[in-house]
Order: C-alpha cells, then structure tokens, then sequence
C-alpha cells in the first residue's frame, strides 16, 4: 500500500480500534496533535468559518477557505487530514471540483453530507435534508472525480433527527453503493444506534462527540463495543463559549425568521 495520504488514514482506521481523529483548526494545532501522540487529524467546516472567518457554522465558507486552511495544516503535518467539505459548494460539477481541490491541497479525504445547501451544524434545531436520490449524486460526483482511488469519500448524513433510523441507515447503504469508503451518521443519540447502524453498514464508521451536541460524550471504549471505527473530536480545542462569542444563536433565528417568511408565500 503506497503512502498516500487517503492510504495513511485507512491503514490508521485498520490499525486503532477505534481511531480518535482530533480536530485542527490551525498549522500550530496540527503540530501540537501530532506532538502529542494522535494518529489523525481533522478540518472541521464550522473550524474554519469561526477561526478563519469569525463567523458561525452557517454555510457561509467557500472552497477557497477551506483548501487555504488544508494547505497549512497539511504543510506543518504529514498525518492524514480528513476534511469538512458540507455539501459540497453547489451541485455535481462544484462537488468534483472540490474533490479535485481538496485532494490537491494534501487531504486524505473530506467528509460531504445531505443537508440542504443553506445547512446548519449538525447539531443543531431545524435541519433540512435534500432526498436520497440527490446525496447519492453528491457521492457519485465525488467518487468519480477523484483522481487517487485512495482519497477517502466518507458520506454524512443528518436523516436520524429529520426522517428516523431507518432512513439514515437507507440512505447511508446507498452511498455505499455509490461509492463512499466511510460513512458520518450525524447526532446519534444511543450507542444502540450506533449498533444497529454498524451492523447494517459494511464500511467504516465515524462517531461525532462534540462538546454541548446531540451525542453523549461516549467512551472510545463504548463505541468500540457498538463497532465504531472513528471517532471524532471535532472542535476541542476551543469549544467552550464560542456559540455566544459569534453570536450563533442571533444568525440561526435570522434563518428561522427568513424560511417561515419563505414559506408563507
């Protein structure tokens, strides 16, 4: 197996029951994971939006700041990135270039999910999905725009607090089916989800455990009894009051306020 970055994180995924894949929002923070003993690194989209742009998880970054931060961090670090890349900045063709853009920029791999485009964090009250059939698309588009077969393409869906469980797990086998090597089921709230979700998944799978989010602070231990392989700890290091910093809560009503207007039309 050559050492490209998509194969050094799927040989770390291999080789750690599970893998802890550790949020770095900057160069420095890349250095201090690697220093510090971790095997995987990860750019988180809301990271980027706070910590290069000041501003909340909100849809509102591009590509461009995206790949600029992936550049740094891949720079100042040999471990494998994998990378938040929402929904992918538009339809098939901005999703190929993407994934072109993202694997130039050192990237193991990115991470794209079913949200609608105006998306909120996961997390978060209010989501809205786009249908099976589009986020199938979204992974086709990826899957057959990468250039290196080993760059992951990991498919994340936010169906559970939308549609349910079974509609998660439908639409988690269907990305597999099209292509997706890992798949991110998004706010799972039991670690029987977890285990109903693996079984039925034959790919790797990610936990999110994000400070204040939807899923109890589980164990690396607990969730590699339910058949977790990743694990991720997206935004650590400076979680703690950056909703009120940035004033999220004022931006998620604003929405709140513009799609009730929407829909009374």
């Amino acid at each position: 197996m050559s050492s490209t970055p998509g194969n050094k994180l799927r040989q770390a995924v291999k080789d750690n029951s599970p893998l802890p894949v550790v949020g770095a929002v900057t160069a420095y923070c890349a250095i201090l994971a690697q220093k510090s003993g971790h095997k995987a690194l990860y750019l988180s989209g809301g990271g980027v939006a706070a910590s290069s742009l000041g501003i909340p998880d909100l849809g509102i970054t591009t590509l461009h700041d995206v790949c600029e931060d992936a550049r740094r961090i891949t720079a100042a670090s040999d471990l494998p990135l994998l990378v938040d890349i929402d929904t992918g900045w538009g339809g098939a063709f901005n999703i190929a270039r993407a994934t072109r853009e993202v694997a130039q920029a050192g990237a193991a791999g990115f991470h794209i999910e079913d949200q609608v485009m105006q998306k909120r964090c996961g997390h978060r009250p209010n989501k809205a999905i786009v249908s099976q059939q589009e986020m199938v698309d979204r992974v086709k588009a990826a899957v057959d725009a990468r250039v290196d077969s080993s760059f992951v393409i990991m498919a994340r869906t936010d169906a559970l607090a939308v549609e349910g469980m079974q509609s998660a797990i439908d639409r988690a086998q269907a990305c597999v089916e099209a292509g997706a090597d890992m798949i991110f089921p998004e706010a799972m709230t039991k670690l029987e989800q977890y285990k109903e979700f693996t079984k039925a998944v034959n790919v790797p799978v990610l936990a999110n455990i994000t400070e204040f989010g939807a899923t109890p602070l589980f164990t690396t231990q607990e969730l590699s009894g339910v058949g977790v392989q990743l694990v991720l700890y997206p935004l650590s290091a400076y979680r703690m009051e950056l909703y009120d910093y940035l004033g999220y809560h004022e931006f998620e009503q604003q929405l709140d306020r513009l799609f009730a207007e929407k829909g009374a039309e």
